[in-house]
């Protein structure tokens, strides 16, 4: 994996990752949009999958994160733009993209807003938007997750000071079964919450203020395919925000973890990765 700079149109700067096309038949990009707090670095646990399948990755900090600059009122609709920049750079027509938690928004967007370039996308354990009819957004949501999202819905300067004094990590945030994930295959996902943290709660504020604010674009302006992978013991993202989701989104389809927690779902991961590259492939035949 190759670890670079795009200088964006408006000067910012964002950090990239990219396993590049070498030794793979007939590749198919996938960006990976990564979850509040983490960078950007595309996951490991999938990557024997990625290379059985012929998937190449390719992913950047968001604004805010590890070696991206900040981009202040950033909302969900800006990681199209960006990734658009990119994809540029890279000379890459179409491509897939994926997220997991706060990713999950970010890829739709994607979907939503980079019409004939994406070709289909997955979310896991991903928000809804904040306000929607139909959704008790907080409904089954930990404590101190709603709290920090209320916060959030503060503004700017609310939310930092509620991070100033944000309580301790709160262990019945996630689920006996998300610990034997972190215990086990998806352990990576403790490589990429400590870099994220390491120059302070920026990013992770900006993520959070985007998602209670408006997203910039609405979910059933997607045509491509969608999955939605959720748990239904999920803590940190209610199953609730995948049924509205479902709702909304008339080339979506769920599959549902009944034991799965937030980090869990994940185990579904490497299959949802095959599902990504045949919808993929099927979208770009017909067009």
């Amino acid at each position: 994996m190759t670890e670079t700079d795009l200088i964006l149109e408006d000067g910012r700067t964002l950090h990239l990752y990219d396993t590049g096309a070498e030794g793979l038949s007939d590749p198919l990009t996938v960006f990976w949009h990564h979850g509040t707090p983490n960078i950007g670095a595309p996951p490991e646990p999938l990557f024997e999958a990625a290379k059985r399948l012929n998937i190449r990755w390719v992913s950047h900090d968001r604004p805010g994160y590890g070696g991206s600059s900040p981009l202040p009122g950033r909302d969900i609709a800006s990681a199209a733009w960006d990734v658009g920049q990119i994809a540029d750079a890279l000379d890459i027509a179409e491509f897939a993209v994926m997220g997991h938690s706060g990713g999950g928004p970010h890829a739709l967007a994607c979907a939503a807003l980079l019409p004939g370039r994406v070709l289909a996308a997955v979310s896991g354990a991903g928000l809804a938007p904040y306000g929607a009819e139909g959704l008790d957004y907080f409904g089954g949501m930990n404590g101190s997750g709603a709290a920090s999202l209320r916060a959030a819905l503060g503004g700017q300067a609310v939310k930092e000071a509620y991070e100033a004094s944000a309580p301790e990590f709160v262990p019945e945030t996630f689920t006996a079964a998300d610990y034997a994930a972190l215990s086990g295959s998806w352990k990576w996902l403790n490589s990429v919450v400590g870099p994220a943290m390491r120059d302070g709660p920026g990013g992770l504020i900006a993520d959070d203020l985007a998602y209670v604010a408006p997203w910039g674009f609405a979910p059933a302006q997607i045509d491509v395919p969608v999955l939605l992978l959720h748990g239904a013991q999920d803590r940190v993202v209610p199953s609730t925000h995948a049924d509205w989701l479902l709702r909304h989104l008339p080339t979506a389809e769920l599959w549902p973890g009944p034991e799965d927690g937030h980090l869990s779902v994940l185990n579904s991961a490497g299959a949802a990765l095959a599902w990504l590259r045949e919808r993929a492939h099927q979208v770009k035949a017909a067009r």
